[in-house]
């Protein structure tokens, strides 16, 4: 069954279908930071070390960023309202998981499935949006979604600081249970059942296996390796973990129906903005897991003030963003997404004086200023970038693979960092001052490289890049957008 697509915004249709895919796909963004400013309370309380805060934080960006395109293709073939309700229960019983874990690993593990669940929530809440709204409306819809849930992810570490001082870290996870309820409420009641009819149903599992593979071995050896000294398990799974990655990336070019079909990278405008989009996000993550940490353990801030210390990120990013979509759209992605990274990293480089007996309104608030400023005029032109790259057909596709760039981007900074930096510690005992500079330096360079790249390939104007379609994709790949054609 298809629903032909003509919810409009601002009818009582249209804002319950936003809402059940913001609430949805906002649990998701919200959980990939709200437990930043848990983790000093999780490493006093299972005495964990800074290589099992790394896993507790890698382990959900793992599997988020491994499966997002599988999901994204098990909503298309069986129905995307189903698979995001399954998706909403999967989050809340790992979530529960979380709250009641007894150990560390324990935590880690509801962390991985809490991932996997949110594979199947944030491709197909866009999906949902993308299918069901008119076309002449959609645009403001994706807009609507895509800001909402991106003040949950900003207003995560906050949340997670008032939730800790106030209760326990435990109801950072707990939190996300009422929350679900509602949205599988309101999917079962107000969202249309939509699948793409003309879909292959065939997934590709074994690329989300071998992906996963690839990085999980690397993510494994890079944060163990340094936390107990590297050996020779450590270096074989380097090995396997490259070998997995060269295997994946041949057996996706080499499949009939793969998972990501390469030929969309032979656009060197997809290619560049997914670059910036690795170095820029890999640079924020690493901010966002070290400094909420940096402030509570070595300068003494509570959970709530860490947490608060990046607000302004949200409350720029909101008045901001659009107006920086707009400024791109007259004049070309090309200068803002080259001295957004660049400003981005000024922020960043900034942030390295933050040491114990700075005040914040000395150092922590002019950086953090500066940074949002930075993403600010980033991240829509980057957006847009993406999706201007590809035909319409495939911006599910783009998306998707942008969405995932992003997720493996944070999740390598996430384990890499540390160790470059020479960061560790052990429980109460967690101590970031030695390095944490270095690490933010380092961060402030990855965006510099974004920068470059920016500049090296992203154009004013780029023509649409017709991605190569196998030949059990039908002219239109949503057969809502087929329709629409058609009736033009």
């Amino acid at each position: 069954m298809t629903t032909a697509p003509g919810l409009r915004v601002g009818t009582v249709g249209g804002r319950w279908v936003v809402a059940a895919a913001v609430l949805g796909s906002g649990v998701v963004f919200l959980d990939s930071t709200v437990v930043n400013a848990a983790l000093p309370a999780i490493a006093k309380d299972f005495d964990a070390s800074l290589a099992d805060l790394q896993w507790v934080v890698s382990g959900f960006l793992l599997a988020l960023g491994s499966f997002l395109v599988i999901g994204g293709s098990l909503g298309d073939v069986f129905g995307r309202r189903l698979i995001f309700i399954w998706g909403l229960v999967g989050f809340a019983v790992a979530s529960l998981l979380c709250g009641i874990a007894p150990s560390v690993t324990f935590l880690i593990a509801a962390r991985v499935v809490q991932g996997a669940a949110g594979a199947l929530l944030v491709p197909t809440s866009l999906a949902i949006i993308s299918s069901n709204f008119a076309v002449e409306d959609r645009a403001r819809a994706i807009g609507a979604w895509s800001g909402l849930a991106g003040v949950s992810s900003a207003l995560g570490p906050f949340l997670g600081g008032w939730l800790i001082d106030a209760v326990s870290w435990r109801l950072v996870f707990l939190i996300n249970i009422p929350i679900i309820a509602v949205a599988v409420a309101i999917a079962l009641r107000h969202v249309p059942e939509t699948r793409d009819e003309h879909a292959s149903r065939r997934i590709d599992v074994a690329g989300g296996l071998v992906l996963a593979t690839g990085l999980g071995s690397l993510v494994y050896a890079l944060i163990e390796g340094p936390a107990g000294g590297w050996s020779s398990t450590d270096g074989v799974l380097v090995v396997v973990g490259v070998l997995a990655l060269v295997g994946w990336a041949l057996l996706e070019a080499r499949a009939d129906e793969p998972m990501v079909p390469m030929s969309v990278f032979r656009s060197r405008q997809f290619s560049g903005a997914n670059g910036v989009t690795f170095a820029v996000y890999a640079a924020l993550n690493a901010v966002m897991f070290l400094l909420v940490v940096h402030l509570q353990t070595d300068l003494g801030y509570d959970a709530l003030e860490a947490g608060a210390s990046l607000l302004p990120i949200t409350i720029l990013m909101l008045i901001f963003s659009p107006r920086a979509g707009a400024l791109a759209q007259r004049i070309g992605p090309r200068l803002p997404m080259t001295v957004g990274p660049l400003i981005v990293g000024a922020g960043t480089a900034l942030l390295a004086l933050v040491e114990p007996g700075v005040s914040y309104w000395e150092v922590v608030f002019p950086a953090v200023m500066i940074l949002a400023a930075g993403l600010s005029l980033t991240v829509a032109p980057l957006t847009a970038s993406v999706l201007a790259a590809v035909d319409d057909d495939h911006a599910g596709i783009a998306s998707a693979i942008n969405n995932a760039v992003a997720r493996i981007a944070g999740l390598l900074a996430v384990a890499v960092l540390p160790a470059v930096a020479g960061l560790s510690g052990v429980g109460e005992s967690l101590d970031l001052v030695d390095g944490f500079g270095r690490a933010m330096l380092i961060a402030a360079a990855l965006c510099v490289v974004g920068a470059a790249i920016a500049f090296l390939t992203i154009r004013k104007t780029e023509p649409v890049f017709q991605v190569a379609r196998v030949p059990a994709l039908p002219p239109c790949g949503d057969p809502c957008l087929r329709e629409q054609s058609e009736a033009a």
